[in-house]
């Protein structure tokens, strides 16, 4: 259906990077291929989830100040550096129409799509502006495109858009970049909830003509490599052609 694939990672041995929500989906398959592009790899994950192997697991809240302090402390002291953060931790629900969601459900979403990029943002900057490195956050087409029951994370994806531009902005100076990018419908546990939910016209596309996670974990991983610093925009798509450009497609 969407007719993508993978794009060619370069190696990134020597680059230390660390992934949020990297115990499941795209973010595990990221891991994943970091580590076997050569990456020290810190792959933050909540209780529950498992680190890839070869890589560095961490328990990692994004809502937790103390958590994400303790992981910045611990990439300092034994790393030294942090090249890029890839931001990918994110929650859709609650899914459902906007009447009947309590306002206080909606909280979530925005504690880890908005503010847990910010947080995880301002506590790396000082490894990230000595290396200067790369913020990549996890995007998708719902943040500038209204669908139906899924206020919570076409809202909270906006702001995390939104975010993402004035990170880029205010940063400039420092040498640090910033990217959004968008990510496509991807054959994740989300993807299930989301067909469960059945509300809009995502959730009617079959498990199989869905993205593999080893697509949209490809274009991050690019991202946090050298070949990216030559590029200007900071809000992209997988879909783009930049990008279509690099696959071996059929």
């Amino acid at each position: 259906m969407f007719n993508l694939a993978p794009v060619p990672v370069p190696d990134l041995s020597g680059k230390v990077i660390l992934v949020t929500g990297a115990g499941r989906g795209i973010g595990h398959a990221l891991t994943e291929l970091l580590v076997e592009r050569g990456a020290t790899v810190y792959a933050g994950h909540v209780d529950g989830d498992v680190a890839p192997s070869g890589a560095h697991g961490i328990g990692l809240d994004v809502t937790d100040q103390t958590q994400v302090d303790a992981a910045m402390l611990r990439i300092g002291e034994e790393a030294g550096r942090l090249d890029a953060l890839v931001n990918n931790a994110g929650v859709i629900s609650p899914i459902g129409p906007l009447r009947e969601l309590d306002t206080d459900a909606l909280r979530p979403a925005f504690e880890v799509n908005v503010l847990g990029v910010h947080r995880m943002t301002v506590a790396a900057l000082p490894l990230l502006e000595k290396a200067k490195g790369v913020v990549v956050n996890a995007g998708t087409g719902a943040a500038s495109t209204p669908m139906e029951g899924w206020t919570a994370y076409c809202s909270s994806k906006a702001g995390a858009r939104m975010l993402s531009l004035m990170t880029a902005m205010e940063l400039k100076e420092t040498g640090v970049q910033v990217f959004f990018i968008g990510i496509p419908p991807t054959d994740t546990a989300m993807q299930g909830a989301i067909r469960a939910a059945g509300l809009n016209p995502i959730s009617k596309i079959p498990q199989g003509d869905l993205v593999h996670p080893m697509v949209p974990a490809s274009v991050m991983a690019w991202l946090c490599g050298p070949e990216a610093r030559e590029l200007d925009e900071v809000l992209l798509d997988v879909r783009d052609a930049f990008f279509k450009g690099m696959m071996a497609l059929d």
